[in-house]
């Protein structure tokens, strides 16, 4: 049953509250000790077995393997289980990082492979007049119903207040940020992320140009303006923080936005 919208809002300040406020001291205590440590092995071992790194840059997933694969997907659900009867806004801060958006992208996974084959992750509708899955519930955390939108957006992205956001979570699609062939991991979160960053802006996905040599971007820069400084400045200084030398000589050469594009095709290693 999905909860009241007040009773979700209250359980989503609590988590960007960054703490379990209801749990003696102690045993907060106790589990953040023990979460702080949490082991995503499970989800690593999907990962490289079933996203390929490809020649374009493009990773892609092996989505009819793992469908026919019994034993990598109770895995996978396994460990979406488990990860979700965990004390999540009891963990360190990028515990909390690692933990969320490693269960965004495996609750995405789950969700491509429940409807596959699809050409696009927006084909899989969660209402009547929605396209794509990100609104429809699909997973309980601390005893709350949440959707996909509701962990990117409502908790992620409000929570930790970081662009590289963007970057960690993935929505099945080419335009997308890579899937990782690992999981996201507390202890070497900072310098994934940025080597994340720097993966997309420096790969035509997240920056090109047109034949007259104007800058093209990613729609995730228009779509999220707000997160990257909330201007067209703040966008072009947010690439120019991960470009490579090259690319930040063409981008100063002319540092003006004359278009976004975005390919919502399936990242499927079969297309």
């Amino acid at each position: 049953m999905t909860s009241s919208p007040v009773i979700r809002n209250a359980f989503i300040a609590l988590m960007l509250a960054g703490t379990a406020a209801t749990l003696p001291a102690q045993a907060q205590s106790a589990q953040t000790e023990t979460m702080s440590a949490q082991d995503h092995s499970a989800w690593t071992a999907i990962l490289s077995d079933f996203v390929m790194e490809s020649d374009d840059g493009v990773n892609r997933v092996d989505y009819a393997r793992l469908k026919d694969d019994a034993s990598a997907r109770a895995s996978l659900n396994a460990y979406i289980e488990t990860l979700a009867a965990q004390p999540i806004s009891a963990l360190p801060d990028d515990a909390q990082f690692a933990a969320w958006a490693n269960l965004y992208n495996a609750l995405t996974v789950q969700v491509i492979i429940e409807n596959y084959p699809v050409d696009s992750i927006r084909d899989i509708s969660s209402g009547l007049f929605s396209r794509g899955p990100w609104k429809q519930d699909v997973v309980t955390v601390e005893g709350e119903t949440l959707s996909l939108d509701n962990i990117e957006h409502d908790i992620l992205r409000v929570r930790f207040d970081d662009p590289r956001v963007h970057y960690a979570v993935n929505c099945a699609s080419i335009g997308c940020p890579n899937l990782q062939t690992q999981a996201w991991t507390a202890e070497t979160l900072d310098e994934d992320l940025n080597a994340a960053a720097r993966d997309y802006i420096n790969h035509p996905r997240g920056v090109s140009f047109r034949r007259d040599g104007r800058l093209e971007v990613s729609s995730i820069y228009r779509w999220f303006r707000e997160d990257f400084g909330d201007s067209e400045d703040g966008v072009i200084a947010h690439l120019l923080q991960f470009a490579d030398d090259d690319l930040a000589e063409r981008i100063n050469a002319r540092p003006d936005i004359a278009g976004h594009k975005y390919d919502w095709s399936l990242n499927d290693i079969a297309s």
